[in-house]
């Protein structure tokens, strides 16, 4: 290899070593943060009512340990775990001008008697559990939001989520949510 040649390689490889030397990489604590982004409420033309929702948070965790997988099923994640769920969102409605929570029900024609229904979920591993790096990113979550044992039509919700370390977010809510009977909007 010529002289010229040799240098120029040389030259290259210092200058791809310097620019990604220069690249910065964002640090976040090793809990979860999240905040409030948006909810986006859904009016179904074919029943007359707003029925669904769509929850945005946006968060960020500083080791990346978010998200559960579908065989994450022994202590701590277990069913019936207060950690098998790692998004965690409850229900409020507005009553006599406060709100409170509301547990909802469905009825269960197999059972033949009502059940407990929930908002919260599994959020999927984002990245490899053997990797460790900094995160952030957004979360939509779809929510029916159509009680119909019923009678209030503004609710809100309250969220937060737990990491593999167990490690609890900020909890955020949403700002009051009237259930309308109009062409979708946003709520900010």
């Amino acid at each position: 290899m010529k002289t010229i040649t040799k240098i120029t390689v040389i030259l290259v490889l210092i200058l791809m070593i310097g620019i990604d030397s220069c690249r910065k990489f964002e640090e976040f604590p090793d809990e979860p943060v999240i905040k409030y982004e948006n909810f986006l409420v859904g009016y179904n033309p074919s029943t007359g009512i707003t029925e669904r929702g769509v929850l945005i948070i946006s968060y960020t965790d500083g080791n990346g340990d978010i998200g559960l997988d579908d065989d994450d099923i022994y202590p701590p994640y277990n069913p019936g775990s207060e950690y098998y769920y790692n998004m965690v969102i409850d229900y409020f409605e507005m009553q006599n001008g406060e709100f409170v929570e509301v547990p909802l029900v469905w009825w269960n024609p197999v059972d033949q008697k009502y059940d407990t229904l929930t908002f919260n979920s599994r959020i999927p591993v984002l990245i490899p559990k053997i990797a460790s790096q900094a995160i952030k990113g957004t979360i939509q979550d779809t929510l029916f939001i159509y009680n119909p044992l019923s009678d209030f039509d503004t609710i809100k919700f309250s969220v937060y989520i737990i990491d593999r370390a167990l490690n609890k977010s900020n909890v955020v809510e949403t700002p009051p949510i009237i259930r309308i009977s109009a062409p979708t909007t946003n709520v900010r």
